[in-house]
């Protein structure tokens, strides 16, 4: 199933550039959509390590590796923040009425909402900075954001620098493994694999010790 879903996003990417890049960014901003491969392949196509792709800006071939590794950057930072926003406004919108009518839609149970304003008191305004270069976590900052009524203005200046450190540390990832991205990859979805049987185990201890208690 993991490579799968791998396979699909490089498809994506692969065939629509840095359309695909915002577009998927743009969803890891409320939903996970494995942010960290979708910038580690496009960085590999701007090095261009794949025979006969570029990546492709309004219609032209983007040839030179650095600008290309600059425009995926871009593509991905700035569809992470309009994916925020838009997160940040439902948030907004909604209140916790939302997070309790529809908490599940959103992955934001009543403990999650619990652990994310905690979170908030305890890092205030650094809880946006820093959980925007969090695995996972980053997913799950911007409609807490919006319910906990922070200000717009603030929340996006706190969301472009650590938005822009993730895009430019994996798309650099990618860059840097080149044309050896096929065997990284596969290292990678590897390391997917252990860390989501790691995650079952943990819950199914969880559970076993809660029922035994």
């Amino acid at each position: 199933m993991l490579a799968s879903l791998s396979g699909s996003i490089t498809s994506f990417i692969g065939n629509h550039g840095l359309y695909a890049v915002f577009v998927l960014m743009a969803i890891d901003a409320v939903f996970p959509a494995a942010s960290e491969l979708v910038m580690v392949y496009a960085g590999a196509l701007a090095s261009g390590a794949f025979a006969g792709q570029h990546v492709v800006l309004f219609g032209n071939d983007v040839t030179t590796p650095f600008w290309a590794y600059v425009a995926v950057c871009l593509a991905g930072t700035l569809g992470y923040l309009f994916g925020s926003e838009v997160g940040w406004w439902i948030g907004w919108k909604g209140g916790r009425p939302l997070a309790e009518r529809h908490g599940g839609w959103l992955h934001l149970g009543p403990e999650r909402l619990a652990k994310a304003e905690r979170w908030f008191d305890r890092w205030d305004d650094r809880a946006v900075l820093f959980g925007r270069v969090v695995p996972l976590v980053r997913s799950f900052i911007s409609v807490p954001a919006g319910i906990f009524k922070m200000p717009l203005g603030r929340y996006t200046v706190l969301t472009i620098p650590g938005s822009a450190l993730w895009c430019l540390v994996f798309a650099g990832i990618g860059w840097a493994v080149g044309a050896s991205y096929e065997s990284f990859n596969h290292g990678f979805e590897l390391l997917e694999v252990v860390i989501a049987a790691g995650a079952v185990a943990l819950a199914l201890y969880l559970v076993a010790r809660r029922r035994s208690h």
